[in-house]
């Protein structure tokens, strides 16, 4: 049995945490922290999972017996602890955005803060298994990516690697449930002010856009552009990711494309031609439904990808990067389908 720690399991990626890792025969999850609930059992807290754990919340200072641990807890904290967790031989794997970015100059810019181990950045592995399956597999460090990328990367992914759109003019027009901002307490996340409303965000500038040109440049061996919009919707889970994008390859034969990038990737489904995702159909799912379109035949295509934010997009994609550092089956407590209705 691997013991794991979950810093930040009071959140709702930290408690998604706790519901995948429960099902999972490998995982003993020996140590929980919060500052804030020091001495209280997890299960008094949250009567879910009553009869799954009896542990109690103990201070962030108590991990160094666990062999990997899971940040799910504000940017800023996971640099802080790491480096002292991996010197001891602890595996990490963040959810935050401290080990996503591969420049610290990037990250500050979009953070508001210096990277305080450019050492250990240098050497985490982005946590995109259908990327970096191999390099995951041997990573002391792995940063998870974020629920927008997450959609967006694994609906481009097969058009940068085949070289045939335009890479300056992409543009994301993605919308998330509210738990994708997290438990803290907002006035703008209230449920007055979020049912029977829609509305866009962060249209200057939303910090996941540095995640998407940095792994899909990579991916594409040039630069990538993506102009991203995030928009709130009034759902507790689910990201809809619609993409456009400029073919420069008019005889690509896009669904066969994509089926055969996708082909043997349990967790990204590519529907039949003319399919189109639907978030209710990935709820509770550590899976990206995608559908690619050419509307009209012409030289636009847009491509459609759905996840769960707190599963695929969060939670259970950090369980897929654990399954492939200790030697696990990639599916080894994410297997379940979605929940209906």
């Amino acid at each position: 049995m691997v013991k794991v720690g979950v810093v930040g399991a009071t959140g709702y990626a930290g408690l998604e945490l706790l519901r995948l890792l429960a099902c999972h025969p490998g995982a003993e999850v020996t140590t929980l922290t919060s500052r804030q609930h020091v001495g209280a059992r997890v299960d008094e807290l949250f009567p879910h999972l009553r009869g799954v754990y009896d542990l109690r919340y103990v201070a962030p200072d108590a991990l160094s017996a666990c062999q990997v641990v899971f940040f799910a807890t504000p940017h800023g904290a996971a640099m802080a602890q790491a480096p002292a967790l991996v010197a001891s031989g602890t595996r990490v794997i963040d959810l935050s955005a401290d080990f996503r970015l591969h420049d610290p100059a990037i990250y500050k810019r979009w953070y508001q803060h210096d990277h305080t181990c450019p050492d250990l950045l240098a050497e985490a592995v982005y946590g995109w298994p259908e990327r970096h399956r191999e390099a995951i597999r041997t990573a002391r460090v792995v940063g998870n990516p974020g629920c927008y990328p997450t959609a967006v990367q694994i609906a481009l992914l097969p058009l940068v690697e085949a070289g045939v759109i335009d890479a300056s003019h992409i543009i994301a027009d993605c919308t998330s449930g509210v738990s994708g901002a997290g438990r803290t307490l907002r006035e703008n996340l209230l449920y007055c002010e979020t049912a029977d409303s829609f509305h866009a965000y962060a249209v200057a500038g939303h910090r996941h856009s540095a995640e998407m040109d940095q792994e899909l440049g990579e991916a594409a061996g040039s630069a990538v552009r993506v102009l991203f919009v995030p928009h709130l919707a009034p759902l507790i889970r689910g990201i809809h990711a619609t993409v456009y994008v400029r073919l420069t390859d008019p005889q690509v034969n896009l669904q066969s494309l994509f089926e055969t990038r996708y082909a043997g990737e349990r967790f990204v489904d590519v529907l039949p031609a003319g399919g189109c995702p639907d978030t209710r159909d990935v709820r509770g799912a550590n899976l990206c439904r995608v559908a690619v379109h050419r509307p009209a035949g012409g030289d636009t295509a847009v491509v459609l990808a759905t996840i769960d934010n707190l599963v695929k997009g969060a939670s259970g994609q950090a369980v897929q990067c654990f399954n492939l550092m200790f030697g696990f089956d990639e599916c080894t407590a994410l297997d379940a389908p979605a929940l209906w209705p």
